[in-house]
Formats: structure tokens, sequence, C-alpha cells
């Protein structure tokens, strides 16, 4: 068994009484995951990835321009190398560029699962790229909970050269851990999924919830939810919606019509409550964590 090196992390949260309100109100959505994008298939695995893929353009992500990505099962995407790590950690650095919708131990390769599938396609017009965990299960499942999420990188060329969208889509969430990242046999406790997104070098957002037992699931807090909360996303629930310009992921203001996580961007944005500061040690289960380009 590894033992990594204690983190330091900053959890940020904002709830008001009248985004409680409005949470409890239980606004309708259409599903938050785009069909298509899956003429390939990552084969049923645990902790795997694909090799370079291509996204169909060119995304200048905080100063350097990708071209291809990886595709890793345990909910992110990564453009240096390969990333086999499944109990997740805060995405406040790291030494690899990663976009991260929930990033857990998935494991499609227990009863029930489905396996992961990406490809290109279109959103709006425009060329994009999208990897779709819909159905997936987890280490040591023992029970038939997956969850469906996606990730969706939209070519916004037209607006300037390298730009694109970031699209976070979420329609379930009934688990949040491996029983390797200390989860129970349901897939509750122990090390939580996080999602956000790294230039691997400082400069990160996470979204409020990240880390925190029960935070992401359906029928979670209301300020937290994935599946509840939207941002920059018209008012589809599940939805969240970041835009890079110019090499800079800009946060958006919170939509109008539904709650939105809190962010963290480097240090905690002025205004914003800090609520806990923590530390933490996490142990692994296989092998230690292994980026590989």
């Amino acid at each position: 068994m590894s033992v990594k090196h204690p983190v330091v992390r900053i959890s940020v949260a904002v709830l008001s009484a009248a985004t409680l309100s409005l949470a409890m109100t239980g606004i309708a959505s259409a599903a938050a995951i785009r069909s298509g994008f899956n003429g390939n298939t990552l084969a049923a695995n645990d902790d795997g990835s694909t090799g370079l893929v291509s996204l169909g353009f060119t995304a200048n992500f905080f100063g350097t321009s990708y071209s291809n990505t990886y595709v890793n099962n345990n909910g992110n995407l990564t453009f240096t190398g390969a990333l086999n790590q499944y109990t997740p950690t805060g995405i406040t650095g790291g030494s690899s560029p990663i976009i991260a919708a929930f990033f857990a131990d998935v494991h499609t390769g227990v009863a029930g699962s489905s396996p992961v599938t990406y490809g290109t396609g279109t959103v709006g017009g425009y060329n994009a790229f999208a990897a779709n965990y819909v159905n997936v299960g987890y280490f040591g499942s023992s029970t038939s909970k997956n969850n469906s999420f996606q990730v969706v990188l939209i070519d916004r060329g037209d607006t300037g050269a390298g730009n694109f969208d970031i699209e976070y889509n979420y329609d379930q969430v009934q688990w949040e851990t491996g029983t390797f990242s200390g989860g129970d046999a349901n897939g509750l406790g122990g090390t939580s999924a996080r999602a956000g997104y790294s230039n691997g070098a400082g400069t990160f957002y996470e979204f409020a919830g990240s880390g925190v037992n029960g935070a992401f699931l359906d029928g979670g807090p209301a300020g937290t939810s994935l599946i509840a909360n939207s941002l920059n996303s018209n008012g589809v629930l599940g939805r969240y919606t970041f835009n890079a310009r110019n090499g800079a992921v800009v946060v958006p203001p919170a939509d109008a019509s539904v709650p939105e996580p809190s962010d963290m961007l480097g240090t905690a944005v002025a205004g914003f409550a800090v609520i806990g500061l923590k530390r933490k040690l996490s142990s692994g289960k296989k092998a230690k964590i292994k980026i590989s380009g």
C-alpha cells in the first residue's frame, strides 16, 4: 500500500436562503447529457485510459495548445499523459493539466456497468469532442448503482484561435466513492469524488462539494447536488459551462434561474466564505499514481 503526501485543501461554499428556496422547488429540466459522441469505446476496465485521441480541433488551455487528449476511465481528461489515479485528490495543481467531470474510482467491468465511450461531433454547429460516462459503476460495487455524466469540449475558434468551451453534464449521481478510496459497498463515504479543472501549475477551479461526503449525490445538499444545479447553461439543470478564451478559463456569473456551485481559483475568491481548511492523507489500492506519457 502506498501513502501519498498530505495536501492542504480549502473548501468554499455559498448558499443563500433564496438559493435554498429555489432549489427546493424542483425546477424541471431537459436531460443534460448530449447524445452522440460514441463512435469509440474504451473497453471495460478499472483505472485504464485510451491512448492519445484527437479532439478534432485545437484548444488553448492556459497558454498551451492541445489537439489530442487522453480519456481516463476515472472520470477525467488529461493532455500530457494518461492518468490511472483512482482516489481523487484536490484539483489544485498536480503535475498534469486535467479536466475532471467526476474524478473517482470508476470501474466499468462490474456487473451492470456500461463502458466509457467517446468521440467527435457537433454542438450548435461547432465541432466538439466528448467523453461519455453513462451508467458507469464503481470499484467494489455490490449494488446496481450507476452514475451518468459527460465532459464536452466545444470548438469556439470563431471567437479567436484556440478558444473553446468546457461543458460538464450530469444526469445521475448515485455513488461517490470506490471501496479502495474508503467508501462502503454502497459507494458512499470515504474520499469522495471531485470535479473541476487545473492547468497543472497552480491555476484551478474546483466545484463546491468536491471531496465532501454526500455533496454531489442525487438528493444531496441543495447547493451542491450535481443534477439539481447548473452554471452558464440557460437553465439546463445538471449542465455547467465554462468559456476558455485567449488561454484563460472564465468562471461565469451564476445563472439567474438556478443555484450554482461556488468556486476556487488558485485561492479563495474575494467575497466567498471559507468554511473549511482540511488536511488529509489518502492511500492507494493497487499501485502508486502513475502519469504516463
